[in-house]
């Protein structure tokens, strides 16, 4: 045999490999890590998330259960172990209280007060902030302050703002000729004076998702708008709003559920009134009365339906935002 044939022989092309102990099945310490890889390939993904799922339980899962057995039942706060069955009889009890009524007018008039108001003055401060201005990040983390800020803090300073008798908005007011305005207790103007909080607070957080959205617009849309001869408003109106009907339709369903649950800022904002909100209930939210049922008048049976009224108040608006989005992806 030459050296070439010798070369190519299958037979020489490797060297043999000694057969592994064990039948063929390779060392115990290969197999276990083998199985440990397998494992750890299958299983990690699931550890990884495992957390999420544990707190989601026991904080998210667990009150909404334990909530709508509590609703069923005649349960005070003193004594929640003791519950006595009555069915339905707190949701319907919901239906002739006329306090639970107010409360929701006010949560429904505050929430449009707030959020109408709040969202278009965000898209108005993205589309400023979309050109290039000089300092733009640092606009950008202004205009996020106020979303930073404390519930409390902000809202002691609107209250002093807005104090009947030395608060700066009356004193703006004298100032032009117009009377003071009893801003606590009067039923619009409270609602108004709340209303003014939220807005502080939100309408820059809002402003940074528009803006994060306006970026996402393909350039190519405003520069044959341009070459059409459209203006900058023009292309706000038929450019930038219609390709933001994703993202606006996102934040209206977020503020409306925000305006749903909005409890710090009425409760603070008349601190002697506590949770009545204001000496007439004129700016009482949904919140605010839950938290008067179940926390001041120890009636946890009542909070619990309250709760989830509520709840179920938040379903109708996801349903009816998915039932718009709907429709307008088949137009």
């Amino acid at each position: 045999m030459t050296d070439e044939t010798a070369l190519l022989s299958p037979s020489s092309a490797a060297p043999e490999r000694p057969a592994a102990e064990g039948g063929g099945r390779g060392q115990p310490g290969q197999v276990w890590r083998s199985r440990r890889y397998r494992w750890d390939l299958r299983w990690s993904p699931y550890a990884f998330v495992a957390p999420f799922f544990l707190f989601f339980a026991v904080f998210g899962l667990f009150p909404l259960l334990y909530t709508g057995w509590a609703a069923l039942h005649q349960v005070e706060l003193t004594d929640p172990d003791s519950m006595t069955w009555v069915g339905l009889r707190n949701f319907t009890r919901l239906w002739d209280d006329e306090f639970f009524w107010n409360a929701l007018r006010n949560t429904v008039t505050i929430g449009l007060l707030s959020t109408v108001p709040q969202l278009a003055i965000a898209l108005g401060v993205a589309h400023l902030l979309n050109y290039r201005l000089r300092g733009s990040a640092f606009f950008r983390v202004a205009v996020l302050t106020p979303y930073a800020t404390s519930v409390a803090a902000a809202t002691l300073v609107f209250v002093l703002l807005f104090g009947r008798d030395y608060g700066m908005i009356n004193w703006l007011l004298s100032a032009v000729g117009l009377g003071a305005v009893d801003w606590q207790n009067g039923t619009f103007a409270s609602q108004l004076a709340v209303s003014t909080i939220v807005i502080w607070r939100w309408t820059g957080y809002n402003a940074l998702i528009y803006l994060a959205a306006m970026q996402a617009v393909p350039g190519e849309l405003y520069e044959s708008a341009a070459l059409d001869g459209a203006s900058r408003w023009q292309q706000f109106v038929h450019v930038t709003v219609p390709s933001l009907r994703p993202t606006i339709l996102f934040t209206c369903v977020v503020s409306t559920i925000g305006a749903t649950q909005l409890f710090g800022e009425p409760l603070l904002f008349n601190g002697g009134a506590g949770a009545t909100g204001g000496s007439d209930h004129q700016f009482q939210t949904l919140g605010l009365y839950l938290y008067e049922q179940g926390w001041v008048n120890l009636h946890l049976g009542r909070a619990s339906a309250i709760a989830w009224a509520m709840f179920l108040i938040l379903l109708l608006i996801a349903g009816a935002a998915r039932l718009l989005r709907g429709r307008g992806e088949s137009r």
